[in-house]
Parts: structure tokens; C-alpha cells; sequence
């Protein structure tokens, strides 16, 4: 993307609504306040212009996916989980709470499917914190120490949910639940498209959420086709 000195951030916006997602992690008004270049905006928030201008530039670079999952470790499979997927709800939850909190209580009286979507989000952002906790803490850790027994040849204790078929049929139940809100909240915005007179702001809530449930998509397939059946496997060939 071209960024000049003449180029408002309104100019940015329109040419790209991804590029909100990185004013509105400086703070940078690109609603309302989206009337005066970036660099006006920095000077305004005391923000390094050079920085934020070379990552609107390449905001849009695409990495290619080559990842084969498939024949990771289980351990490094898990850590990128983690690492990438994980990390990336964490991150975007507040950004997206901020977002449809604001759009709700500016549009919702006309567009009260807002209401309901913010309500949605707010039911997803919870369940997801605390099932992700629930397997940082519980599943992640036991099939790590599933790896490390094959790798070294240990004997593995029996744990506290007695195999691991039980937590991760759990989460796959998480997994569908969230799923579900996601369906829904597609629904209510007609697969995330945003009406002809919706404000940048309205229009990032809807991109920020497709982005959210594409993540996710990718995330839950990770874990339930290959990380949970490959845990299966591997525990039951070191209970045999």
C-alpha cells in the first residue's frame, strides 16, 4: 500500500478496512477524527510516523502457509498452537469487545442485530478464554509428557482424568459450542457484510469478526483432525 504525505487516514481506510486494525492498536481515531494524514495523526499522539507508515506498508503481505502440520511432533504442533493461534484470541478479543461495544451503542437502535452480535461475542470471548486455559493447563501438558515417554522410553502415569480420551472430548464439545456462536453471529450479519451507510468503524467490527472465525476455523481443525487423534494413537500404543 502507498502511503503518502496528502493521503488522509480516511483515504487508507477506504482503500483498505484492514488498515483499521492497526490505527485503532495506536489509538488513532480512523472514524470520526479520520480527516487528516497519518503523519498529523503521530505528531497529534506523540507516535513514531516511520514506524506506523512501514507497517501500513506491509500490512498486506501475505505469507504463504506451507506448514505440514501433518507430520509435526505432537509437542511443536502444540506450541504453535499456542503460540500462534492461541496468542491471536488474546489478542484480538479486547479489540473486538471495543469495537462492538461502540458499534452497538451507536447503531443498534436502527440495526438492533448489533446488540445481539456484541452479546455473542462477549458469550464466545468467555467460553474461549477459559477453554484455552483449560488446555494450556490440563490437555497441552499431558500429551507433551505423552511425546517425552515415547521419546525416552518412561513408563506414563496414569493422570487424574484417567485418559486422555476425556478432556478432549471435552473440548471438542467446547470446540462445537463456539462454533455454533460463530454460525450464528455470521447469520446476524449476513456473513459479515456491512450495509451501503455503515461507518469505518461499523465496517471494521465486521472484518475483524470474519477474520476471528477463519482463524478459529483453522485452529479448531488443527486440534480435532490432527492433534487429538494423533494423542489417541500415541496413547494408546504407550498403554500396550
Amino acid at each position: 500500500m502507498s502511503i503518502t504525505e496528502e493521503k488522509t487516514i480516511a483515504d487508507i481506510v477506504a482503500e483498505n478496512i484492514k488498515t483499521s486494525h492497526i490505527f485503532k492498536k495506536y489509538g488513532i481515531d480512523f472514524c470520526c477524527g479520520g480527516g487528516i494524514t497519518v503523519q498529523k495523526a503521530c505528531e497529534k499522539k506523540g507516535l513514531d510516523y516511520t514506524s506506523i507508515a512501514e507497517e501500513l506498508r506491509h500490512f498486506d503481505m501475505e505469507v504463504e502457509d506451507n506448514y505440514d502440520y501433518i507430520n509435526w511432533p505432537l509437542d511443536v504442533l502444540i506450541d504453535h498452537i499456542v503460540s500462534v493461534h492461541h496468542l491471536y484470541v488474546e489478542e484480538n478479543i479486547p479489540l473486538l469487545l471495543q469495537y462492538a461495544e461502540k458499534v452497538a451503542k451507536v447503531h443498534g437502535h436502527h440495526y438492533s442485530e448489533l446488540i445481539q452480535v456484541r452479546d455473542l461475542f462477549l458469550e464466545l470471548s468467555k467460553e474461549l478464554s477459559a477453554h484455552m486455559k483449560k488446555e494450556e493447563l490440563i490437555l497441552f501438558p499431558f500429551i507433551k509428557k505423552m511425546t517425552l515417554a515415547e521419546k525416552e522410553g518412561f513408563t506414563l502415569d496414569v493422570p487424574h482424568f484417567r485418559t486422555v480420551e476425556n478432556p478432549i472430548a471435552m473440548m471438542e464439545d467446547e470446540h462445537e459450542s463456539a462454533g455454533d456462536i460463530c454460525k450464528e453471529i455470521a447469520r446476524l450479519t449476513n456473513n459479515y457484510t456491512p450495509p451501503e451507510s455503515a461507518c469505518n468503524t461499523f465496517r471494521a467490527l465486521y472484518d475483524k469478526l470474519k477474520e476471528f472465525e477463519q482463524d478459529l476455523h483453522t485452529h479448531i481443525h488443527l486440534e480435532n483432525n490432527i492433534l487429538h487423534p494423533k494423542a489417541l494413537k500415541l496413547e494408546k500404543e504407550l498403554r500396550n
